[in-house]
């Protein structure tokens, strides 16, 4: 474990991405926030944010920065990890619509659609029911937002959208949602991701 104190230590990916979101809101809820760009940083740290943003391109800096292959290996060693939009990306076992050479930390066994909600022009909110955060629905923002096109049977579904597409996805400690929680004033997502984490350290 990178620490001990009754604080949870979480890193947000600072690749790309609406990153000072997550730390805002993981702020707000008590946590010590680190911004990970570095193996290093990522060792000092009990879990990950991987943020919405462009996922080729943090796929790219990933490589550039050195993270892709300690990122995977956090992955598998059971690190907490909450990825939002683009982080659902590349949480994904499998990928579609993917431009070419395209990669992903994987972890979630999905096939996730890029982009699947159309353009930025398209972005819309909705209502979920997500029965593991309790009876009163999420509202979730959806902005040019992947989409779980199936599910592995090692993941379990959290939430759908009413024509059921399916939207949030857990397994493990590992948690992967196609909207932006971080936006709408929506916490409970980030209250379960600290939860596992303080349960691991």
């Amino acid at each position: 474990m990178a620490g001990s104190s009754s604080a949870p230590r979480v890193g947000v990916l600072a690749l790309q991405g609406d990153v000072r979101e997550h730390a805002a809101v993981l702020t707000g809820l008590g946590a010590d926030v680190r911004l990970v760009r570095r193996p290093e940083e990522l060792a000092a740290v009990d879990g990950l944010v991987i943020p919405g943003g462009e996922s080729s391109v943090i796929d790219k800096l990933s490589r550039i920065f050195g993270m892709q292959e300690p990122i995977r290996a956090a992955i598998q060693d059971g690190m907490p990890v909450l990825g939002t939009c683009a982080g659902l990306i590349m949480l994904a076992d499998r990928l579609v619509d993917a431009i070419d050479g395209q990669e992903s930390f994987g972890g979630l066994d999905v096939t996730v659609r890029r982009n699947a909600f159309g353009r930025q022009v398209e972005s819309f909110e909705a209502r979920l029911d997500v029965p593991v955060l309790g009876a009163e629905p999420v509202h979730a923002a959806f902005i040019r937002g992947p989409v779980i096109e199936s599910v592995g049977e090692a993941a379990s579904v959290l939430a759908a959208l009413d024509d059921g597409r399916v939207v949030a996805v857990e397994q493990g400690d590992l948690l992967g949602l196609s909207f932006h929680p971080e936006i709408t004033g929506e916490t409970r997502f980030h209250e379960l991701f600290l939860s596992r984490v303080s349960r691991r350290q």
